[in-house]
């Protein structure tokens, strides 16, 4: 039952984050989405030490491993769009097919260098 109640916790905790991050978003008028605001925002804390890692370690690890029930209301959302879709599937399945490769390829090749640099620092 504790678990759970830590879960809450860190789930309520980075939900907060996230709207101080929309909070400055609307009020200073950026066009910066208020939730990367919120993710520079943990990014900083956690950089910093002022958040422990442990603090919101199984929230985000409950918010991850269920991240695929998220996207369920904007998939089905869809529905209401699908004139739109019908004349053009075929080149939007290519065009999210190529962005997710792309995607892909580049946060792997990112990785790949950061690897390399903290490689060549610690020789």
């Amino acid at each position: 039952m504790w678990n759970i109640f830590k879960i809450i916790l860190h789930i309520i905790f980075l939900y907060s984050i996230y709207r101080i991050g929309d909070w400055i978003q609307n009020a200073f008028d950026l066009i910066i989405p208020g939730s990367v605001i919120g993710m520079i925002i943990l990014f900083v804390l956690l950089s910093t030490d002022l958040i422990k890692v442990v603090w919101i370690e199984e929230g985000s690890k409950f918010v991850v491993n269920n991240l695929v029930l998220f996207f369920i209301p904007a998939t089905v959302g869809l529905i209401n769009y699908l004139d739109f879709f019908a004349g053009r599937g075929f080149l939007l399945v290519l065009i999210v097919l190529f962005c997710t490769v792309l995607v892909i390829a580049s946060s792997g090749a990112t990785s790949q260098w950061i690897m390399y640099r903290k490689e060549k620092q610690h020789d």
